[in-house]
């Protein structure tokens, strides 16, 4: 090395900071004032006869700060200097430790070789000075000093196979070691199979034989062992090693050699890709999933090369792939879906998850079923992506609820499945957002998530039926931290929230047909709910019907519930009363000579011919939905009239205060109500029952009373006439008020034949 240089310090400035103490006890201050003086002395001659400015006063304020100044400079210079000399002498001192680390490399080596040497010197030393000795009794069989001419082929080879195998080890020489060593245990094996082997070879020499070759095995499977840990070794040179310590006998180590290997480099390069700076997304699970599975299917190729097809390898195969499965799960699930689940991401999600499945199932063509494993490791976060996704869409829905005023939004619905059909403002952005989750069902389907995610939408979906039914009269309730729903206040926006939920709940099954099954949407029409198809027959779609009509009925509920509520009672009590028919014998003497049905009755029957005028414009194309819904309103009107205590409490009570004339009134308002719901469209046969059981009970109450039945029961083809005659007059007023009729009613059938129908 080349001596060192002065320092930059020691040549810019005189004095350097390390020089020894001034002689005399002098202090600092007092150097430093000799400095100044030689200093000045330089500059002027005349100035060393010049009295000196510090000597016989003391030092004042000024001075004392203008020394501390040039202190501040000269350490200043001195940090500058020294940073200098650092930089200056870097790349020196970089170079000479990397010679220094070269050396000691060299010297290793060196003296890794001179103990080879030594060792082959002594170990030929050693088989010159051989003795050997007899198979009987330990005496000598030869002579020690016998000459080499006497010795065997056999005995020569034997001899010289320790040596050359030191020097094949040594040059690393893999193959011919090999062979060599298997050279050695046939002459083994021939001396113990054939009783004496080859001529001149004897147990002693046998023995020695086969410590050495053990010992040299040994040294092989260790260098080999060392080699295949190297993470450089890779392709053909690991397969090679592999099987050459296979050869050896070591074949379960080997193995998991092998495994580890490819493990090792899997993580090495898993560290490279995340320090690369990879954003976390599609990109990075694709990048994740290739490696992985890349490694795994070249681990399977490298065992059945070396090691074909044996059940314990293959095990071990298994095994080790479903643990680097896992491991690719946990990264993946880490750095991916954690992410896109807690911020309801479900497109990114799915997409992570079909990527790491799509690799994944390449690798069952090698008989490793890995995807059940992928499958438990990432449906969990899948899942909680799903149900985030869920949560924001109706929440988005039902803060567009809030301001929604219930009427059809026309405004062009781009991209929108059912942008033909009749919604509100939050009935298509609801569509629109579960249109969006159930194009993310085909790999939600290959993960066994499909089932739970038609259940989410059919969870949500409930949802926004509880907020539509907050929308009805008298539902509304007030919520802390929630802004109170409009409320539907008339007709034609209540019949829009049940539209809501039927077109809803149609295009909802639909739409996620075509997802599961091409071409499933046009077998899963609401016009066709009977579809053989395969599609039609899936449990997952049957069930998912199921639970959004159940939806709808509750809705429908509500809504039947708030209109009879409005008809049956007002601010005075209820219509339903007894005294309504208990007053007509002593008020309407005369009533047969014109009778009409009850108030009641006739707020009902304009209220039914309201509706469905307004639902043909309203639920347009949908008549089966009208009719369903008038058949469900007609039949709680019934009910309500059967549960009604104010009617049947004071009728069963005192059954004698019952006239004749209340008892027909009732049995006219009974086969109206009938008449009513035949000739607009909406008799169903639970109506005709509940109107009959109806009629049989205040038959029975009657007889009670203690009247003769058959005295007061009206004439059929009188009472026939009667309701035919009022439904005609009611309908002749209600064109002239309106300008609507319901149907022709030309074709009015009789009552009689109605009920045999």
């Amino acid at each position: 090395m080349a001596a060192a240089k002065p320092s930059v310090r020691s040549r810019n400035l005189g004095p350097s900071s390390r020089a020894p103490p001034p002689p005399n006890g002098r202090s600092t201050y007092d150097a430093y004032r000799d400095e100044q003086e030689r200093d000045y002395g330089k500059k002027d001659v005349s100035s060393k006869c010049s009295a000196d400015p510090y000597k016989g006063q003391s030092l004042g304020e000024k001075d004392i700060r203008r020394m501390c100044e040039e202190l501040m400079d000269l350490q200043k210079i001195h940090q500058d200097d020294m940073r200098k000399s650092v930089f200056q002498n870097y790349t020196v001192f970089i170079s000479t430790s990397k010679e220094i680390s070269d050396l000691e490399g060299e010297i290793t080596a060196m003296s890794n070789l001179l103990h080879s040497q030594a060792a082959l010197v002594r170990t030929v030393a050693k088989s010159a000075a051989s003795i050997l000795l007899t198979s009987s009794g330990g005496t000598l069989a030869k002579d020690y000093h016998q000459d080499d001419s006497e010795l065997t082929d056999a005995v020569k080879r034997t001899e010289l196979l320790p040596d050359m195998l030191d020097m094949l080890l040594a040059e690393r020489k893999v193959d011919e070691a090999l062979a060599l060593l298997g050279e050695g245990e046939s002459l083994v094996s021939e001396f113990v199979d054939g009783n004496g082997g080859a001529e001149g070879l004897n147990e002693y020499v046998i023995k020695q034989l086969e410590n050495a070759l053990a010992e040299r095995k040994a040294r092989l499977a260790a260098y080999l062992s060392e080699a295949v840990q190297q993470p450089t070794v890779r392709g053909l040179e690991l397969r090679s090693a592999i099987s050459a310590l296979n050869k050896l006998g070591d074949g379960s180590r080997a193995h998991t050699l092998l495994l580890q290997s490819h493990e090792d480099r899997l993580k090495h390069n898993m560290n490279s890709l995340r320090q690369s700076g990879a954003s976390y997304g599609g990109v990075y699970t694709t990048a994740v999933s290739q490696l992985v599975f890349s490694a795994i299917a070249q681990a399977s190729r490298d065992s059945a090369t070396v090691f074909g097809e044996l059940p314990s390898y293959a095990s071990e195969l298994v095994l080790w792939a479903r643990q680097i499965t896992e491991m690719c799960a946990a990264v993946i699930k880490r750095n991916v879906l954690l992410t896109s689940a807690a911020a309801g991401g479900l497109r990114a999600a799915v997409e992570c998850a079909q990527i790491a499945f799509g690799h994944c199932a390449l690798l069952e063509d090698r008989g490793l079923t890995l995807c059940p494993t992928l499958s438990k490791l990432i449906r969990p976060s899948v899942e909680q992506a799903t149900k985030a996704n869920l949560m924001s869409i109706i929440e988005s829905v039902d803060s567009l609820a809030v301001a929604d005023s219930w009427t059809v939004d026309t405004s062009p619905q781009r991209g929108l499945r059912g942008s033909n059909i009749t919604l509100t403002t939050s009935g298509h952005r609801f569509l629109y957002l579960v249109q969006d989750f159930l194009e993310d069902m085909p790999p939600l389907v290959s993960i066994q998530l499909g089932g739970a995610a038609l259940e989410g939408v059919a969870a949500i979906f409930e949802q926004y039926i509880d907020i539509l039914i907050k929308a009805l009269p008298g539902q509304e309730h007030e919520e802390e931290g929630k802004r109170k729903v409009r409320v539907a206040s008339n007709e034609e926006q209540q019949l829009l929230l049940l539209g809501n939920a039927t077109s809803l709940a149609d295009e909802i099954v639909a739409i996620a047909a075509s997802q599961i099954f091409p071409g499933g949407s046009q077998v899963l029409d609401y016009k066709a709910p009977r579809s053989t198809t395969v599609a039609a027959r899936s449990p997952e779609l049957k069930d998912l019907r199921r639970l959004l009509q159940t939806h709808v009925e509750k809705l429908k509920f509500y809504l039947c519930n708030e209109i009879i509520i409005g008809l049956c009672y007002d601010e005075y009590g209820s219509k339903l009363s007894a005294a309504t028919y208990f007053q007509i014998d002593s008020d309407m003497p005369r009533w047969q000579d014109g009778p009409m049905p009850t108030a009641l009755f006739q707020s009902l029957f304009h209220k039914l011919i309201s509706i469905q005028q307004i639902a043909g414009d309203v639920l347009a194309g949908k008549e089966r939905v009208t009719q369903l819904f008038l058949i469900r309103l007609t039949e709680t009107f019934v009910k309500a009239l059967s549960t009604s205590p104010e009617l049947w409490e004071m009728i069963e009570e005192e059954p004698g205060n019952l006239g004749p004339l209340g008892f027909q009134q009732f049995l006219l308002d009974m086969q109206f109500l009938a008449l009513v719901a035949k000739n607009a469209g909406f008799l169903s046969r639970n109506v005709n029952q509940a109107i009959s059981q109806e009629e049989e009970r205040m038959k029975e109450t009657y007889i009670i009373g203690g009247a003769d039945l058959e005295s007061v029961l009206p004439d059929p083809e009188w009472l026939q006439g009667a309701v035919l005659d009022n439904f005609n007059n009611l309908m002749d007023q209600w064109r002239d008020r309106i300008g609507f009729a319901p149907r022709d009613v030309s074709d009015i059938q009789s009552v009689s034949s109605m009920r045999s129908e």
